[in-house]
Formats: C-alpha cells, sequence, structure tokens
C-alpha cells in the first residue's frame, strides 16, 4: 500500500517518476487564465489567517461545505475565521476521491510545510502553525515559491489597469499582463447592458449611441489594453449564438437595446455574432490569441444569487449543443484570413470530441498548433477529467503542441493544480511507453512534457 501523497503521487511507473521529477517538476508556470488580483500582487498582500486565503473566494470549497449541510454564516457568512476553518476541516475528512481534498493537503505542504492530515482533531493545530507561517508569507513569495514567471489576469474594457502599470514600472520579475474580456458588451440580452455601455462611454469619452460608437469605444480600449502589454482576450461563451449582421442591422439592435426594448433571439445573435466578429479581427491584427469558454449555466439558484450575487458556487454544467454556431464563428474570421490564435475550452465533456476535431478544421500552415482544445477546465479540473482531455486530443490531434495547464482561479495557492497537472500528464505519457504503444525515447518524451509544461505557452503567447 502507497502512503498518502508521497513524493510518487500519481506516478504509477518508473517511466512516468522519471518523466516527472527530472523534466515535469523543473518547469517555471505560464499561468496565461486566471482570476487572481493584480492589486494584490503590486501591494504584495499579506493574510491575517488561512480561512482568508482558502475559503475566501473559493467557490470549489463552498460548495462541498453546502452539500455537507454546513450553514451559510460558516461559509460566506460572518462566523469568525476559526469557526469557518473548522467546519472546513469537518467537511474535507469526506472528500473522499475529490481533487480538493488533494489540493487542500498538497497547499498545506507545498506552503506550510504542515504534513498532518486536516480534520476535526487536527484543525486547531494547523490553523494555528499555518497563521504563524503566513506572517511570512505574502502573495508575492507564494508566486515565487510555485515558480510562476508568467501570469495573465481577466479584466474588464473598463478597468484602468493601474496596478498593472505600476508592477511594470516597478519591473517585477514575475511578469503580470491583463487579459480583454468584453463579456458585459456581448450581453446585450441583459438589462444591465445599457448601464454598462454608459460606463464605458465614460472612460473612453464616447457617447455610445449605436454601433459605430460601440466599435469606436472596444477599438479605444483595446488599444488601451495593448498599451499595457496585453496579448489575450477572453470570452465567456456560455451559450454560443452567431449570425451573420451588417452594421446597419448591428446599429438598429443596439439603439433598441439602449432604450430599454426587449430583443428577441435572432437580434441577440445578429448582434454577437456581428461584434464576435469584429473583435476577433482586432485580435487578429495585433496578434492577439483570443480564448472562447464554452457551455457554463450560470446563477441557477435564484435564491442565493438573490443573497450572495454571481461567483457563489451557483453554476453548473449547461447542456446546449453548439457546434454550428462556434464554426460559423470562426469560420466568418477566417474567410478574411482574420482567424486569431484561439484556445477553446468546454464544460460539458461530452463535448470534448467537438472541440478536439474542429480546432483541426482551422489550423494555418506557418503557426504549429495555432488551433487549440484547451486544457479540461472548471468542473472537469480533476484527475479522470484531464485524463479525458488528454486522451481525446491524443486521439484526434497533436498532444505534444498543446499549450497545457491553466489555474482559473482566485487563489495564489492554486498553484498546487499545476503539479497535479504535471503528474497527471507523465502519468499519461508514461503509460503509452509501458504498454509498447510509444518508444522508449525518454528524453524525447521528457521534452514534450517540458513543452507542454511550459514551453509551448511560451511560444503561443510570444
Amino acid at each position: 500500500m502507497k502512503q498518502f501523497l508521497d513524493k510518487d503521487f500519481l506516478l504509477e511507473t518508473e517511466t512516468a517518476k522519471i518523466l516527472y521529477h527530472n523534466y515535469a517538476a523543473k518547469m517555471p508556470i505560464f499561468d496565461f487564465h486566471c482570476h487572481l488580483s493584480c492589486k494584490d500582487i503590486f501591494e504584495d498582500r499579506q493574510y491575517s489567517s488561512i480561512t482568508q486565503l482558502w475559503l475566501g473566494e473559493d467557490h470549489y470549497k463552498w460548495r462541498l461545505m453546502r452539500e455537507m449541510g454546513v450553514e451559510e454564516e460558516y461559509i460566506t457568512g460572518n462566523k469568525s475565521d476559526f469557526e469557518k476553518f473548522q467546519k472546513y476541516a469537518e467537511t474535507i475528512q469526506y472528500a473522499i476521491g475529490n481533487p480538493i481534498y488533494h489540493w487542500t493537503h498538497l497547499e498545506l505542504r507545498r506552503y506550510f510545510d504542515i504534513y498532518d492530515i486536516l480534520s476535526p482533531k487536527t484543525a486547531r493545530k494547523i490553523y494555528d502553525e499555518a497563521n504563524g507561517k503566513l506572517q511570512s508569507l505574502t502573495v508575492r513569495t507564494l508566486i515565487e515559491k510555485s515558480n510562476v514567471k508568467k501570469i495573465f489576469t481577466t479584466d474588464d474594457p473598463i478597468d484602468d489597469l493601474i496596478w498593472h502599470k505600476r508592477l511594470a514600472e516597478e519591473n517585477y520579475k514575475t511578469e503580470v499582463k491583463p487579459t480583454f474580456r468584453p463579456d458585459k458588451s456581448l450581453n446585450i440580452q441583459l438589462p444591465s447592458y445599457a448601464e454598462y455601455m454608459s460606463a464605458l462611454g465614460q472612460v473612453t469619452g464616447i457617447k455610445i449611441d449605436g454601433i459605430k460608437s460601440l466599435l469606436q469605444a472596444l477599438e479605444n480600449r483595446i488599444n488601451y489594453f495593448a498599451d499595457v502589454g496585453c496579448v489575450c482576450a477572453d470570452h465567456a461563451l456560455d451559450e454560443v449564438m452567431f449570425l451573420p449582421a451588417t452594421e446597419k442591422e448591428a446599429d438598429v439592435i443596439v439603439k433598441k437595446a439602449l432604450c430599454g426594448k426587449q430583443l428577441n433571439v435572432d437580434e441577440i445573435e445578429r448582434y454577437k455574432g456581428f461584434l464576435l466578429t469584429f473583435l476577433g479581427r482586432q485580435y487578429h491584427s495585433r496578434g492577439w490569441v483570443q480564448q472562447y469558454h464554452i457551455g457554463a449555466l450560470r446563477n441557477v439558484s435564484t435564491a442565493k444569487f438573490n443573497a450572495l450575487g454571481a461567483d457563489c458556487g451557483c453554476d453548473t454544467i449547461g447542456d446546449k449543443t453548439f457546434a454550428s454556431k462556434l464554426s460559423q464563428i470562426l469560420d466568418s474570421l477566417e474567410r478574411t484570413n482574420q482567424l486569431p490564435k484561439t484556445i477553446l475550452y468546454c464544460l460539458n465533456p461530452r463535448d470534448n470530441e467537438v472541440i478536439a476535431t474542429m480546432m483541426n478544421c482551422f489550423q494555418q500552415g506557418g503557426i504549429a498548433g495555432k488551433m487549440q482544445y484547451g486544457s479540461a477546465w472548471w468542473f472537469n479540473d480533476q484527475k479522470d477529467g484531464m485524463c479525458r482531455q488528454m486522451e481525446t486530443l491524443m486521439q484526434v490531434g497533436l498532444f505534444s503542441k498543446f499549450v497545457g495547464m491553466l489555474t482559473d482561479s482566485r487563489s495564489f495557492l492554486s498553484y498546487a493544480r499545476h503539479e497535479y497537472f504535471r503528474r497527471i500528464l507523465c502519468n499519461k505519457l508514461a503509460s503509452l511507453i509501458e504498454n509498447g504503444e510509444y518508444p522508449c525515447d525518454v528524453e524525447f518524451v521528457g521534452g514534450v512534457v517540458c513543452d507542454i509544461c511550459y514551453n509551448n505557452a511560451e511560444k503561443y503567447f510570444k
């Protein structure tokens, strides 16, 4: 019987151990999609307790605690930090087989040198010991301990990016760049659209009264982001919508929405089709990468949304089909030779083959892996989900050109997930060698491991 979380955790063969310890473990991290606070990085935030660091914004943990029947006051409410930590300790012991159990103990070991198993019996000891270690642990020391070289945050077009600018002026050794996330401009169907257009207009000094002024405002902000070092855009395409539209048609739709009038589905699709094509061309002209995150069904609990707001742990996997619409978006850009590098993620694992096969319809000579099937995302960010994503990409594409893992997290401890991914990656590739499905060229495969862990992403994003 193997010891829990030993040095060869998840590594089942000698080949896997060589690939991980000799290759993967030494590689730095490029976290090209996360929700970390740039302000916290600049100010080198220091947390007063492990509860704030662990439970402050982690909806993964919140969901488990709610399933355990923990009252909300111990999750996002006003109970003391230790009371919340105690409730988490009572919950996590039951998370058998859940990656959060592994992440929890990897984080305790890698950042706090705590090897105790978290339970109600050890909660007080671990809480006090971790809080003591936090006296010398800041956001930047956590980043450095994780060997993180590059971070892309997620930022709204109206953000001033002041903290990114200050970090750049300081020449902070970890590159921290913004990512352009224009979801609020695309979601014309939401009641908040007109209010957001007003805010966008104030930031740009452009009165948004139709499609032409909206495009001017968005291009203004794209240029601003580019000046601050941005090379990437991100879209949450919860539902993929696309219909071709002329500028005149889009203008009528925008003016209707700004007046507070109800739009029909056809109008929403035409607006989104027009704007996604415009944005894609803007990204292409600057050499940016665009990321599409597809298939989330958000805020399904009205009661919790009203009480706690968005991103509280009440999103789930959607089941709408999207292949036809997605292909039309990509095709509309490729027809004019303006399709940017694109990473596609799906939240529903039934869509793995859809994404993996579609990307190769839009590859381009001279750019290896221009179209990417992104890493297992969100609810798939676990052992089986990662293995399914890897297996699918291996079967229908070039896995060796994969740009690898990201955290998609708000926690500065979540870099332990890269270790988790790398162990699974090495075990997966080693199994092919051990089964006689690939030659025993450990040096070459080790190079592929290093590429997937870091090198491919660095080349991809330039």
